[in-house]
């Protein structure tokens, strides 16, 4: 009779223990989902803010022109970090590299680095990851002496 009351007991503990680890695994994937939802949709509006840039006619290089930024950095070479050096060609704003934690398998028309790598002199570097730019501008003004902004900061002060 205790062998089976053992049995029964150690049964519920273990399911009470799978159960409880069952529910943290959950949750800890609602909050990733959370978390993505949340960097989509500030990259949606983001670009939203672009569209509304061009349709005005304006373009971002004004900004830079105006900062006298003349030689920058892009921190993000993904699409918002493609389509800011897309747009930067034809104007008076060099690009000087762009910075990427994935740079060995980035390939784009300006050398990528990583943010360990020496980071050359420039006058700004851009940040189009802007879900984490707090923490990306921190790691970067250890590393660089000139301003470090976020591209949403470009795109509203056009």
């Amino acid at each position: 009779m205790k062998k089976a009351t053992i049995c029964v007991l150690s049964a519920l503990a273990g399911a009470l223990a799978g159960a409880g680890a069952a529910g943290k695994e959950v949750g800890d994937r609602a909050n990733k989902f959370q978390m993505m939802s949340e960097k989509h949709l500030s990259l949606y509006l983001m670009m939203n803010q672009w569209v509304r840039i061009k349709q005005e006619g304006k373009h971002l290089s004004a900004f830079f022109e105006k900062n006298g930024y003349k030689n920058i950095a892009i921190y993000g070479m993904s699409y918002a970090g493609e389509t800011l050096l897309d747009e930067l060609k034809e104007s008076g704003i060099t690009v000087a590299y762009g910075i990427d934690k994935n740079a060995d398998s980035i390939y784009a028309d300006v050398d990528v680095v990583s943010g360990d790598d020496v980071l050359e002199p420039v006058d700004a570097v851009v940040v189009t990851a802007i879900t984490f730019f707090d923490e990306i501008e921190q790691n970067l003004s250890e590393k660089v002496t000139c301003p470090v902004i976020s591209l949403e900061d470009v795109l509203y002060g056009v």
